[in-house]
């Protein structure tokens, strides 16, 4: 697993999603570890980490890699940023370390089950996605431009698309994809409501910082956050989309350095 370990002082572990990686949080991390220790990993499978092919990728892998890493590194006190998958990812270790956990930043994410999944989505993650995600990458190239409210720079959908330039590299994306729990069968949807259910335990202070124009964490998402946590603080940006630091960065940043400080 590749990591990025910078800065001194109290505890943030930020945790990306599907398709990006460590490079999401590039510009937060510079900033905040001015003040703080940063931990950003890439998930196994996903950016600069390894990609092994031909294994078990889920949510309870994610969670458990993330948990060995938290270990590992004998990180305490810890606050956590999630985004897309990094929230079911980051709950799934908040809901069984919940004293380790003292506050928790969410941006565009869940981590309960919704239905509410947009048909590209599915397309994607349908018996056409082994060709559309890994063969033509089509899914990490949409979002590089369908993210954001804002054109992204080129050199900034280069960066993105930097650790999946081959079929063996897209694994993970595609992995991620099939591990959305749509069908009461799927072995994810047990560990995903297992989270659910135990989200009410979560005692962390909690921040929703959220991307209003997001065409899959739509604001429906948001009101299903505050069912759970009716007291979080939360700061909604009109003007951008899924990727909230591309289109929001220095709204988004002031937020979270005021809550975590």
């Amino acid at each position: 697993m590749h990591y990025v370990d910078q800065g001194e002082g109290a505890l943030v572990v930020m945790l990306h999603g599907n398709p990006t990686w460590s490079y999401y949080y590039r510009d937060l991390a510079r900033q905040l570890a001015k003040t703080h220790r940063v931990i950003v990993p890439d998930h196994i499978g996903m950016g600069l980490s390894d990609k092994p092919q031909g294994i078990a990728y889920d949510l309870t892998f994610h969670i458990e890699n993330l948990t060995r890493l938290i270990d590992h590194l004998q990180l305490e006190d810890i606050t956590l940023i999630v985004h897309d998958w990094g929230g079911p990812i980051g709950f799934g270790y908040a809901v069984t370390h919940p004293s380790n956990v003292a506050k928790i930043v969410i941006m565009n994410s869940a981590a309960f089950f919704d239905e509410n999944v947009p048909l590209r989505i599915r397309m994607c993650r349908s018996v056409l996605g082994d060709l559309l995600v890994r063969q033509y990458n089509l899914f990490a190239k949409g979002a590089a431009s369908m993210a954001t409210v804002k054109a992204l720079p080129a050199e900034v959908k280069e960066g993105y698309l930097l650790p999946y330039g081959t079929y063996e590299d897209r694994v993970g994306i595609r992995s991620f994809l099939a591990d959305i729990p749509l069908e009461g069968y799927h072995p994810t949807r047990q560990v995903l409501d297992t989270i659910e259910s135990k989200l009410p335990e979560i005692t962390a202070d909690i921040l929703l910082v959220w991307g209003a124009r997001d065409f899959c964490f739509t604001e429906h998402f948001l009101d299903r956050w505050l069912e759970f946590f009716e007291d979080a603080q939360v700061k909604v940006f009109e003007q951008a989309g899924h990727y909230v630091l591309e289109d929001a960065f220095d709204e988004a940043l002031a937020e979270i350095e005021e809550f975590i400080r």
